[in-house]
């Protein structure tokens, strides 16, 4: 029987299920870990405001101002990713209500002679964290590979106005009087010109470019006639041991699309 496919003889279309698979399980266990992380968090200050004269509802209500500054920052960073940059007022309020939270668990713990119960006050917020930034990760890589390709627009072409338009007929040449020579009979060549031989071109190996355009031009069939993303051209051409940099992966897409104009009406391919 034949042995099983390794990694690197997988078909690329199921290598990238796989990767997309697996990136759908950890956003997922990252989302229930938060949430988790969240509420151990907030059952912890709940018993450290009832301990300090906080009763009924306002001792659910004081977590919630700590809570408050890392969901309202995570938000806005979320919302920085959409817009593709780095908004460091919302990085600078989660990561301080983060801390605050930290902080806040370990000091409802009191004097204790067990690290482990400050170790097991402090675990939730900090999980917490971390996870977040996980999955802002994902999202961010998610992002980038989903970017499309933007291209300068041409410049205009300024017609030059009537005074410029005077100026250049004014130092125009003045035109030249054409001599007309009378033709002398020369004497008739009867030799036979010599054949012309075509010159033969040197078939060679195609050039690395071309390459790259047959490794990005195969992936729209092997997607199923869909437009591959940034992250698909880079691991087919890391495969193909070529240059791979995200530049070089749309410039290549560019021209094969140029090539053919109708591959860019294709729907696009889900990055892995």
């Amino acid at each position: 029987m034949p042995s099983a496919l390794t990694a690197g003889q997988m078909p690329l279309r199921a290598r990238w299920d796989a990767q997309f698979a697996l990136a759908v399980l950890a956003a997922v266990l990252t989302t229930a870990l938060t949430a988790v992380s969240f509420w151990l968090s907030f059952e912890a200050l709940h018993d450290l405001a009832t301990a300090h004269r906080l009763q009924g509802e306002r001792a659910w209500a004081w977590p919630a101002t700590v809570d408050a500054f890392i969901a309202i920052g995570e938000l806005l960073i979320l919302r920085a990713s959409l817009m593709q940059r780095v908004d460091w007022a919302a990085i600078t309020l989660t990561a301080v209500g983060s801390l605050g939270s930290i902080a806040l668990n370990v000091a409802g713990v009191g004097v204790s002679h067990d690290p482990l119960d400050y170790v097991t006050a402090a675990v939730p917020p900090v999980a917490a964290l971390l996870a977040f930034g996980v999955l802002m990760r994902q999202v961010h890589d998610f992002l980038v590979s989903r970017q499309p390709v933007v291209t300068d627009p041409p410049m205009p072409v300024i017609a030059p106005g009537p005074a410029v338009q005077e100026s250049l007929e004014s130092v125009a040449p003045e035109p030249v009087e054409e001599t007309v020579h009378t033709p002398v009979d020369e004497p008739e060549v009867t030799e036979e010109p010599e054949p012309v031989t075509k010159s033969e071109q040197p078939s060679g190996e195609p050039t690395q470019r071309e390459r790259m355009d047959l490794v990005v031009r195969r992936l729209y069939d092997d997607l199923g006639n869909r437009r591959p993303g940034t992250r698909h051209i880079r691991q087919a051409l890391a495969d193909a041991e070529l240059p791979n940099s995200d530049g070089t992966c749309r410039e290549a897409r560019k021209r094969v699309e140029t090539a053919e104009p109708h591959l860019r009406d294709l729907p696009d391919a889900l990055a892995a």
